[in-house]
């Protein structure tokens, strides 16, 4: 028998529908409330709203659960590359080997962007922050790619994810030797796809591309770890603007922008830019932290707990593991990232951020990773929306397979009343 709730309002009572998801997170459907009661329900930041049932990620924030398509975490930044993970959020199921094959194959073959797109890059000065230029050129491909994307065909659905898939790392790597005076390159046929991201953003010009494998691996787990979360702001962001019925590549430059905050994709720039900050004043993490516990001081410590993970944010525990090996692989000699140590060491130890749970979060610990390997503070968002790509894209399509409703948030208006107009000479 299907489970009801009932609201009672001015003596009256409404019966609603419950539905039960397969991990039994519960939710009420609200859908005829306004038709029936005249009533709508007032969630600001949507903090308890649902707005779609998906299939995608599972996240549970009090027990600190984060899984893809079922397959937790741990296992697929063990076990996993990202391509496979990319494969799974987008398709629903893990490839086997000619599946995933193919796949690589049709993304490189994709991987070319429109000579005249390098007009557009120049005309962005150096000083243009890398996360606007990356929209603005994804939105250009819209331009470029003028045909919309047959949603019912599955082979244009196809076609239309592994030309994104192709070209995306293409631009984020030459928005990025751009700002580095650096020739606009290519990838290499050869290489895998985390590779030949690494290779196009770093080869220098007469100099053969190498690369240590441990760098390849911190780059591959920290992309899967990006890959989705739930209904975030980027996320959401990409389904509203769907919903519309708008094309994948202009959804997907809007959730670049809703990314690109400090709140959200760009907390672990602002990790960094508060480590610097520390270092300018003395190193001394102590202080910091103390200044951290203060109500009454403006300090805030960045790459600290969770919105969503009120335990512990798994995806941290990987990426710390991953941390201490990289940093120990390249033998980096950095006065910032000793700060880092400091930091979470004192934040492991101290009873205020124990019992608080305010763990050092993905934020943190990718902030350190990406500055070990020479990734410039103001790329760091861009290597979470490369990560972030296959999450938005499975998002967008999921939202337009199911062919759910454009999005249109109401409101409780507390504006002026109905006021007569005056003309100009009496006001």
């Amino acid at each position: 028998m299907s489970k009801t709730a009932t609201l009672e309002f001015d003596g009256k009572k409404y019966e609603f529908p419950v539905t039960v998801g397969t991990e039994d997170e519960i939710g009420i459907d609200i859908k005829k409330l306004r038709g029936e009661a005249g009533l709508i329900t007032l969630d600001p930041g949507f903090k308890n709203t649902g707005s779609c049932e998906s299939a995608i990620t599972f996240l549970d924030g009090e027990k600190g659960i984060l899984r893809y398509r079922g397959y937790a975490i741990e296992d697929l930044a063990e076990k996993a590359d990202f391509l496979e993970v990319v494969y799974l959020l987008i398709f629903g199921e893990l490839p086997n080997k000619e599946q995933l094959e193919k796949f690589n194959k049709d993304i490189k073959e994709q991987s070319h962007v429109d000579e005249e797109m390098k007009k557009i890059l120049d005309g962005f000065p150096k000083s243009a922050h890398p996360m606007g230029v990356l929209s603005s050129l994804t939105s250009a491909l819209i331009a470029f790619n003028p045909s919309s994307v047959d949603v019912s065909s599955e082979e244009d659905m196809y076609k239309a994810i592994v030309k994104i898939l192709g070209k995306f790392p293409v631009l984020a790597a030459w928005t990025l030797r751009k700002k580095n005076s650096l020739p606009l390159n290519y990838g290499d046929e050869d290489l895998g796809y985390v590779e030949n991201l690494h290779k196009m953003m770093f080869e220098k010009p007469n100099k053969a591309y190498s690369v240590d494998k441990a760098v390849i691996d911190a780059l591959d787990k920290l992309l899967i770890l990006h890959a989705d979360h739930e209904q975030n702001c980027s996320t959401s962001t990409v389904r509203m603007v769907g919903s519309s019925h708008a094309g994948l590549f202009a959804s997907l430059s809007a959730g670049i922008s809703a990314l690109w905050g400090p709140l959200h994709g760009g907390a672990n720039q602002a990790v960094i830019e508060m480590l610097e900050k520390i270092k300018e004043d003395g190193g001394d993490t102590h202080k910091f932290m103390q200044k951290a516990k203060d109500k009454e001081d403006p300090f805030r410590l960045m790459g600290f707990g969770h919105r969503v993970y009120k335990n512990f944010d798994p995806r941290a525990k990987i990426i710390k593991k991953s941390a201490d090996e990289v940093l120990a692989q390249l033998g980096v000699d950095d006065p910032v990232l000793d700060i880092a140590k400091g930091l979470e060491k004192e934040a492991l130890e101290d009873d205020y951020f124990v019992k608080r749970k305010l763990y050092p979060n993905v934020d943190f610990y990718s902030g350190i990773i990406y500055r070990a390997l020479g990734i410039p503070v103001e790329m760091f968002t861009v290597m979470f929306a490369l990560g972030r790509l296959p999450g938005w894209i499975a998002q967008w399509r999921e939202m337009r397979l199911k062919k759910e409703p454009i999005g249109r948030p109401r409101q409780i208006y507390v504006g002026e009343n109905h006021r007569e107009y005056k003309p100009l000479g009496n006001r």
